[in-house]
C-alpha cells in the first residue's frame, strides 16, 4: 500500500498537464501512487499524454470516464485511492520537489489528521498582457514596424506571491477553528490542494465532494473534514504552485451576485454547524458571520468576480444581522 495517494483530475489540460505530472514524478518522496482521472477531455491531447505516463511509470493509475465535473472526478479518485494519506492536485498547477515529503513528514511527526501548508500563487501577466496589447495597438497606428517588434518580445515572467496565515506548529481542533474565523473565505483554508488528509478519516465519516455545487465545493469538503479531525499541523514551507488561469470562469465571467451569495448562505449552514459541534459558536457568533462577506485572497481587484462581489458587498453587510433564537433554519 502506498503511503500517499495523489489525486489529479484532468480536463482539457493539454497546455500544462505534462508540467504538472512531471513535477509529481520528481518528488523526493517516492512512496506514492498518482491517480489520474480523465474527466472526458475533448482536446485530443490530455488523455494520450496521461496514457503515455501511465505506461512509463508504474506508480500511475489512469481512470478514464465521461465528463461529470471536478467534484465527481475527485470522488472517483477517493474511491480508487489506497494510500494512508490523500493529496489533491489541480492540473494547472505544479509542485516543488520536496512538497509531498514536507506534508508527510509533518503528518507522521505530529500524528496530524490534517496538514495545511503555505502556497505560492503564480499570477501570469494576463492583466498586464492585456494592457500591453492595448499599448501595442496604439503604437501600431503610428509605427507599425515597431509594434511588430514589441510583439516578438518575450512575455514578462509571472508574479509569484507566497500566501498563508498560520505560523509553523501544532493545533487542536479548537485552535484551528478559531484561526479559520480570521479569513474564512481564504483559499488557504478553503482549497484542497495545500493540505494532506487521512484517508481512513474520510472513509469513516463518508466525506465526499458535493457534486451539486460548482463554487466553493472545496470549502464544503474541508468543513466536513475539520469537524472530525483532532490534530492539525501548519507548515510555512510553500511547495505548491497555484497557477491562476486567465481562461477560468472566475477570471473571464462575472458571476451572478445573487447566486454567489446564495451559495455562501447555503455553505454558512455547514460553517455554523462546525462551530456549534465544537462548542465555539455562542462566544464567536459575530466573527463567524464574517464568512458571508469575506472574499478570497486569490481574487484580483480587477477581475469580474471582485467587481461582482463589491457590487453586492454593502447590501450583504446590511442584510447580515444576528437572527433571533429560532429564526435560523437548519
Amino acid at each position: 500500500m502506498p503511503q500517499v495517494s495523489i489525486i489529479l483530475p484532468v480536463y482539457n489540460a493539454k497546455n500544462h498537464i505534462a508540467r504538472c505530472i512531471e513535477s509529481i514524478r520528481a518528488q523526493t518522496f517516492s512512496d506514492f501512487e498518482l491517480i489520474l482521472i480523465n474527466d472526458g477531455s475533448s482536446d485530443n491531447v490530455s488523455l494520450p499524454v496521461c496514457e503515455m505516463y501511465a505506461k512509463v511509470d508504474p506508480r500511475i493509475l489512469l481512470v478514464d470516464k465521461a465528463n461529470a465535473g471536478v467534484s465527481n472526478t475527485r470522488n472517483v479518485g477517493i474511491r480508487f485511492a489506497a494510500g494512508k494519506y490523500l493529496q489533491f492536485v489541480d492540473s494547472d498547477d505544479y509542485l516543488a520537489p520536496s512538497y509531498t515529503e514536507t506534508l508527510v513528514n509533518a503528518a507522521e511527526a505530529h500524528e496530524a489528521d490534517l496538514v495545511i501548508a503555505h502556497y505560492n500563487m503564480v499570477i501570469p501577466q494576463g492583466g498586464a498582457s492585456a494592457l500591453r496589447e492595448k499599448g501595442i495597438e496604439l503604437v501600431e497606428k503610428a509605427v507599425p514596424a515597431f509594434a511588430e517588434k514589441m510583439r516578438e518580445k518575450d512575455e514578462l515572467p509571472p508574479e509569484v506571491r507566497e500566501c498563508g496565515f498560520l505560523p509553523e506548529g501544532e493545533m487542536d481542533s479548537d485552535a484551528f477553528a478559531l484561526h479559520l474565523m480570521d479569513k474564512p473565505a481564504s483559499f488557504y483554508y478553503g482549497v484542497m490542494w495545500n493540505k494532506l488528509y487521512r484517508r481512513d478519516l474520510i472513509l469513516e465519516h463518508d466525506i465526499r465532494c458535493d457534486t451539486d455545487i460548482s463554487w466553493s465545493e472545496d470549502f464544503l469538503f474541508n468543513l466536513n473534514y475539520i469537524r472530525w479531525a483532532k490534530r492539525f499541523y501548519a507548515t510555512e514551507k510553500a511547495g505548491y504552485y497555484y497557477v491562476q488561469n486567465p481562461a477560468s470562469l472566475v477570471h473571464t465571467k462575472a458571476l451572478d451576485v445573487g447566486e454567489m451569495l446564495a451559495t455562501k448562505a447555503m455553505l454558512f449552514k455547514y460553517y455554523r454547524d462546525l462551530y456549534e459541534h465544537l462548542g465555539l459558536y455562542e462566544e464567536n457568533k459575530l466573527a463567524i458571520y464574517k464568512y458571508l462577506v469575506d472574499i478570497a485572497e486569490n481574487t484580483q481587484p480587477t477581475s469580474p468576480l471582485a467587481k461582482s462581489f463589491s457590487e453586492g458587498l454593502e447590501a450583504a453587510k446590511e442584510a447580515i444581522v444576528e437572527p433571533a433564537p429560532g429564526d435560523y433554519k437548519a
